[in-house]
């Protein structure tokens, strides 16, 4: 399992690239859509799929509770 510092940069770029994605969409003129999706994963992480026209993907951990 990866430690707590590379779990802690996953977690922050994947938020960087939501808002990132974001701005993008609302500064676009036209239409886009934004989807994610997020799986549950053994070993205490999950899986969170951005889709806007590219997928981005980041597996991260997770504490259940």
């Amino acid at each position: 399992m990866p430690n707590s510092d590379s779990s802690a940069r996953t977690s922050e770029a994947l938020k960087t690239r939501l808002t990132h994605l974001l701005d993008e969409l609302i500064r676009h003129d036209g239409y886009g859509s934004l989807s994610v999706e997020v799986r549950l994963l053994k070993r205490g992480q999950k899986e969170v799929i951005i889709d806007c026209g590219k997928q981005y993907r980041y597996v991260i951990d997770f504490a259940p509770g």
